[in-house]
């Protein structure tokens, strides 16, 4: 993704209402991680899609909003054993999570039982669970586990990637501070000098 295409997408999503909707979730994502007694972020996607990017990026808006808990734990459906660390990391973690973790689901497709029969226990032990998915009927189970969600399909007719984008530079947004609007461009400007992300 370049810097022009997140420029086009801020541009054509001004007064569609989208921009607020993604601060309002990003928001609450960034209340989750920040609140008292907060243990880390879980992500996981679906079994045929890793959130590779949204972990990337949420990595990077830790460093660079001074908020390290926004940097994720990326949890996979089969992690290789010869992978680095930090991508070990299986779906056994959400029957761990506890009362302080937060469990981001990114879902462009509708989650399967295994997924859900996991997300149910980490919120049943008292989780925060938030979803951004595709949007329609499909999603009925994973809303319903939802506290928060954001329903790209739903909500704009943009690619699923760059929805992740936007959720993960609102997050790292003071409130009170600029608007989502101003930090989008700053990000932008970010993009175009960005390195290549080595960690994920």
């Amino acid at each position: 993704m370049d810097a022009v295409r997140v420029s086009a997408l801020r541009e054509r999503l001004v007064g569609t209402g989208w921009l607020e909707a993604v601060g309002g979730f990003a928001g609450a994502l960034r209340h989750s991680v920040e609140r008292r007694g907060a243990s880390g972020l879980l992500l996981v996607g679906t079994e045929a899609y890793e959130p590779w990017h949204l972990a990337a990026h949420l990595d990077d808006e830790a460093a660079w909003s001074d908020v390290p808990r926004l940097a994720p734990t990326l949890l996979r459906h089969h992690p290789p054993s010869d992978a680095p660390a930090h991508l070990t990391h299986g779906l056994t973690r959400l029957t761990e999570a506890g009362r302080g973790a937060t469990v981001l689901v990114v879902a462009p497709v509708a989650a399967g039982p295994p997924l859900l029969e996991r997300v149910h226990d980490a919120r049943r032990q008292g989780a925060t669970v938030l979803a951004l998915d595709g949007g329609g009927p499909a999603f009925g189970d994973l809303v319903g586990l939802a506290h928060e969600r954001l329903a790209v399909g739903t909500a704009a007719e943009e690619p699923f990637d760059l929805a992740q984008h936007l959720v993960s530079v609102a997050a790292g947004q003071r409130a009170g501070r600029r608007s989502v609007r101003d930090r989008f461009t700053e990000f932008a400007g970010r993009l175009a000098s960005m390195p290549t992300i080595s960690r994920w």
